[in-house]
């Protein structure tokens, strides 16, 4: 019995949905880096900010976009739309993060800068992973519950390892001598760090196995 009720829980997520989000974004992202440095605008803050916004988070945007369009059609939520409306949220968030240490003095191509295309890259992933919890407490009516089904859960578990693992692979580039100095460089920096694809994907997988 538990195991038909995971597979038709599985057969209602939907990841394929978000899967096919991302590669535009990183397509998008990296043509806009690629005009601006043609343009002369290689250390634009500006153009950092929005060349990390598309490679990073353009796919947001449209999970985003997802989410609303299944709640405008009324249908029954499912933990696809839930991670959708998370990372639509956690958007602004590396923005905020960016412009403040930008005014603070931080030296943003220096290795003590790394976590600012950790936030544009995995921002909504963490604002993903936690409507994702929210989700399964709503549903589940328990704390408890919600946390047991979380750390059985494949897309969440997968999630919570982009979220740990992404950070050390930024700080080892740069410490390396990766630095962002021009905006096609930073589209690249930004393409590797986001692996919001991997959760979705996993969520695929799983409903394509069950």
């Amino acid at each position: 019995m538990e195991n038909s009720e995971e597979e038709e829980e599985f057969e209602t997520e939907k990841f394929s949905e978000l899967i096919k989000y991302t590669i535009p974004g990183y397509i998008i992202g990296l043509i806009v880096g690629i005009v601006l440095d043609t343009h002369g605008y290689q250390r634009s803050a500006i153009g950092q900010w929005l060349v990390r916004t598309l490679a990073g988070e353009g796919e947001s945007i449209l999970e985003g976009i997802y989410s609303i369009r299944q709640r405008l059609k009324s249908a029954s939520g499912t933990m696809a739309e839930a991670y959708g409306w998370g990372k639509l949220f956690g958007i602004a968030i590396p923005w905020i993060i960016d412009i403040g240490s930008r005014l603070a003095g931080v030296d943003v191509y220096g290795v003590e800068a790394f976590y600012i295309p950790y936030f544009y890259a995995l921002s909504d992933q963490i604002g993903a992973n936690i409507s994702g919890m929210l989700f399964l407490k709503r549903k589940e009516g328990s704390w408890n519950i919600a946390l047991n089904k979380y750390i059985h859960h494949p897309v969440m578990l997968a999630s919570l390892a982009v979220i740990l693992i992404v950070p050390i692979g930024l700080l080892s580039g740069r410490i390396l001598g990766f630095s962002p100095t021009t905006q096609t460089f930073t589209a690249f920096e930004t393409i590797a760090a986001n692996l919001c694809w991997i959760p979705p994907l996993v969520g695929w997988w799983v409903e394509r196995h069950r």
